[in-house]
């Protein structure tokens, strides 16, 4: 099994240089590419040092297995041919090809099927936000079906980038030596604010982020279900937090969903309020799942249930969903 990671110095790229070797994934070979700028930098991986080659339109790829993309969408559209021509498998993670009616958008824990034989040679990694949440909907419609999904993101920083974290720690140490702080990858200061804006506006009122909530999770629940999104940014480095309200054709109780969470894959319920036990994105940083709380009946609603679930963007957001789908083909004959 002959593997590559395409953006290996990004903050995605970095995470799955980590959990290639932490899962032990399967390959006999990996190799790295990226910009012109990282060509020439070296990573340690299992022993080795591996240096980083400049992408460039060519048959570098022939014999690679699968290829983990990580480079931003405008790069994966001009070298998807480059990387598909001799039958690599790329798994990518812009948001390039996520909603082509002929790519998979694929959340193992959902629908995993969908990845086998994709007929481009590429399977998209779904947005981080998206990625989470339909994780825990998965759960409570083996219940009931749901009609519709009213939630509010508090996304960190880690959702835009390395060079994003940086800034927030820069904004941090400025305040607190009493400088100015530089604002660059935000609108605004994140630090000691809030931003209510995740992407650009649509037409509609509103971001491009909240809108790849709706459309992503029809496509991958393959269903009607209807999603409005309120996506904000908040002054934390990682981990992405949701509340959650939704409205399924029976009601489902709060022990119907606790014991749906406890059994779902890929999720940890904490949900103990009075012992103050529930998801925090300060703890939850670094760790593999979606972790699920606050579960309440809706009071609005006799149809409706709200939850709390935070989950580490870089990891299950991003890196390790990646890494799971080719998992899970291999495991299943469909890779390698």
């Amino acid at each position: 099994m002959k593997v590559a990671i395409v953006g290996t110095s990004g903050a995605v790229g970095q995470e799955l240089l980590k959990l290639l070797d932490e899962r032990a994934f399967p390959l006999d070979e990996l190799v790295l590419f990226g910009s012109a700028r990282s060509a020439g930098t070296r990573y340690a991986f299992r022993g080795k040092s591996l240096t980083v080659w400049e992408l460039e339109h060519n048959d570098d790829f022939k014999g690679i297995d699968i290829a983990f993309v990580s480079a931003g969408a405008s790069t994966s559209k001009e070298f998807e041919k480059t990387i598909t021509r001799h039958g690599t498998l790329m798994i990518d993670n812009s948001s390039a090809f996520r909603m082509d009616e002929d790519v998979p958008l694929v959340v193992p824990e959902v629908n995993p099927r969908d990845a086998v034989n994709p007929p481009r040679r590429v399977i998209a990694n779904p947005n981080c936000t998206t990625i989470q949440m339909v994780v825990a909907l998965k759960a409570i419609e083996e219940i009931s079906h749901i009609r519709r999904v009213h939630v509010s993101t508090y996304q960190a920083a880690s959702g835009a980038g390395a060079a994003a974290m940086r800034e927030l720690d820069e904004q941090y140490r400025a305040i607190c030596e009493g400088t100015e702080p530089k604002v660059e990858k935000f609108a605004f200061q994140l630090a000691n604010n809030l931003i209510p804006q995740v992407d650009v506006f649509t037409d509609n009122g509103y971001t491009k982020e909240e809108m790849k909530m709706y459309h992503e999770t029809r496509k991958i629940m393959h269903s009607d279900i209807e999603v409005s999104a309120t996506c904000i940014r908040v002054p934390i480095q990682r981990a992405h937090s949701e509340n959650i309200w939704v409205e399924t054709e029976q009601p489902v109780t709060v022990q119907q969903a606790r014991h749906a969470f406890c059994n779902a894959e890929g999720i940890v319920l904490m949900d103990d309020p009075a012992a103050k036990k529930y998801p925090m994105p300060l703890f939850q940083a670094g760790q593999d799942p979606v972790f699920v709380g606050r579960i309440r009946q809706d009071l609005t609603n006799p149809n409706g249930l709200t939850f709390w679930c935070v989950s580490d963007q870089i990891r299950k957001g991003a890196a390790l969903n990646a890494i799971q789908i080719a998992e899970y083909l291999i495991a299943n004959g469909h890779c390698g």
